[in-house]
């Protein structure tokens, strides 16, 4: 099974744009290119904002001694 030819991508690609229709991809990258630009907003303004606290507090476990 080598690399398929050229005749399968055109395949491929009408069967494609029959699924979806020439309107639709362009609207799903439209809708991508939002999603990233608004993950990339939202990760730059956790690293902007700072701790809420850095006086934490911890416990100390200790386990039970077995006698």
């Amino acid at each position: 099974m080598g690399s398929f030819s050229v005749w399968h991508w055109l395949i491929v690609l009408v069967i494609v744009l029959v699924l979806f229709g020439r309107g639709k991809i362009p609207e799903l990258m439209g809708d991508v290119a939002k999603g990233i630009k608004s993950f990339k907003k939202g990760m730059a303004d956790d690293d902007a904002t700072p701790p809420a606290s850095t006086d934490s507090k911890t416990v100390d476990h200790k386990a039970d001694e077995i006698k």
